[in-house]
């Protein structure tokens, strides 16, 4: 007897802890509105550097640095040799087949290097409603958009310099939320 008991509260706390279980989700904030990303279990290195650099504050005082209507807008780091070459700031690629560039994708930037390392500190949004399947296998794919795509679109379609940079900045402040599968379920049909 004791020992159904047992097993049955083993179920039920196991249960309860289970359904307990916080997923992490980035929040973009920016001059336009909140951008909510799913980060993605298979490209573990890619999420926690993801949540290392957010919980960091590393990007609250940069921008969105190049925006480009049915392309991306791309925020971090700019495009300089210096976002590329710090040997702390690169990662292995993680290619997952079945993640790819759909639209709301959320990618890790990379210059032109034969690994195909990617720049931790720089990221993308594919903003191309029929995805850019040609960057698949060349950039890490490690998120998806599942709020905020609305705003997304409204960033990339902002007045922009001739290296499509936004003329009026638009800032980050990215922070991680953890969420409770019913909660994720609330703000993915808010």
């Amino acid at each position: 007897m004791k020992k159904t008991v047992f097993v049955a509260l083993a179920c039920i706390l196991s249960s309860f802890c289970f359904a307990q279980e916080k997923k992490p989700i980035g929040l973009i904030e920016t001059t336009k509105g909140n951008i909510y990303i799913e980060l993605f279990d298979e490209t573990p290195n890619h999420k926690q550097s993801f949540i290392e650099l957010a919980e960091a504050g590393y990007w609250d005082s940069l921008t969105f640095n190049r925006v480009i209507p049915n392309f991306v807008a791309q925020g971090g780091c700019p495009d300089t040799e210096a976002g590329f070459t710090d040997p702390e700031y690169l990662l292995e690629p993680e290619f997952v087949k079945g993640i790819t560039h759909i639209y709301g994708a959320v990618g890790a930037g990379r210059d032109d290097n034969p690994g195909k390392l990617s720049a931790r500190c720089q990221f993308y949004i594919v903003q191309n409603k029929d995805g850019l399947h040609r960057l698949d296998n060349d950039y890490t794919v490690f998120g998806q958009v599942i709020k905020g795509m609305d705003i997304v679109d409204q960033i990339v379609y902002q007045k922009r310099d001739s290296k499509d940079e936004p003329v009026i900045p638009i800032t980050l402040k990215v922070s991680m939320l953890y969420l409770t599968k019913a909660e994720l379920e609330k703000l993915a049909n808010f």
